[in-house]
């Protein structure tokens, strides 16, 4: 089954100052693998508006999907929706449920010009539902547009990935031994790569508080058969470095 490609674009200068930490990456990255769409790319730009409109329009036409976050709040730096609106080529209009919504949420008096913002979207798009604060995200072509708020962001992507194409879902297997060293093992693992090419496998150090370290081994895919094996071989790898390998993570291990 061919798996649908999508990229993430995370707007805002905050980000890029280091005053506020992205943690919305995450989030969308285990729904989409959850759902057998891969993330293949992850973007992260300024509130500058021909910045976004050129970066939407370049993904829009690179990947299956595209998702945003970030720029859709009321105020004046909040340009997602005008800058997806010219990128898709619509004008931005008054989406009258989205109006009517938050004016009942917010009541007349709150629902000033700043927030009236927020239910203008993209002719043609489709809202997505914020179980938080009413204010929607939208959905125009194959860009899907979210809030920047982490449990805003969280919110809308628990409603909006279950709807989309299912593919089959990312599988995983590791192994991890302690006193493992990578430079031990690093050849034979390159070989593996070429053996299982469309399966990742990936190598990961760990410490623990206890002092403990060594290695997890990880073979990632979308063919369930194919990771086994990869998994398989992997286990193998340890065995032939002398160390006794265990199942999962090291950092998963819950303490006796």
């Amino acid at each position: 089954m061919l798996q649908k490609t999508a990229c993430f674009l995370v707007i805002g200068n905050e980000i890029l100052s280091g005053r506020t930490q992205d943690a919305n990456t995450r989030v969308l990255a285990q729904a989409l693998n959850a759902q057998g769409i891969r993330l293949m790319e992850v973007r992260v730009i300024p509130d500058i508006e021909d910045r976004i409109v050129r970066t939407v329009r370049e993904c829009s036409a690179a990947f299956d999907l595209v998702f945003t976050s970030g720029g859709i709040g009321p105020t004046h730096d909040d340009i997602t929706a005008e800058c997806v609106a010219t990128a898709m080529g619509a004008p931005l209009v008054r989406h009258e449920e989205s109006f009517r919504l938050l004016e009942a949420a917010l009541g007349a008096d709150r629902f000033n010009a700043a927030r009236q913002r927020m239910a203008y979207l993209p002719e043609g798009s489709t809202p997505i539902l914020n179980t938080v604060s009413v204010a929607p995200g939208f959905s125009i072509g194959n860009v899907h547009v979210m809030a920047g708020v982490p449990s805003i962001f969280a919110s809308m992507v628990a409603w909006l990935v279950p709807q989309l194409e299912k593919g089959a879902p990312l599988v995983s297997a590791s192994w991890h031994a302690a006193g493992l060293k990578e430079g031990d093992f690093a050849a034979d693992l390159a070989t593996l790569q070429k053996t299982f090419p469309t399966v990742d496998l990936g190598s990961y150090p760990y410490h623990l508080p206890d002092g403990a370290s060594g290695v997890a081994l990880v073979a990632k895919g979308y063919d369930g058969d194919l990771v086994g094996k990869a998994a398989l071989a992997l286990h193998d790898l340890i065995m032939a470095h002398g160390r006794e390998p265990l199942a999962g993570e090291a950092a998963h291990k819950q303490p006796a």
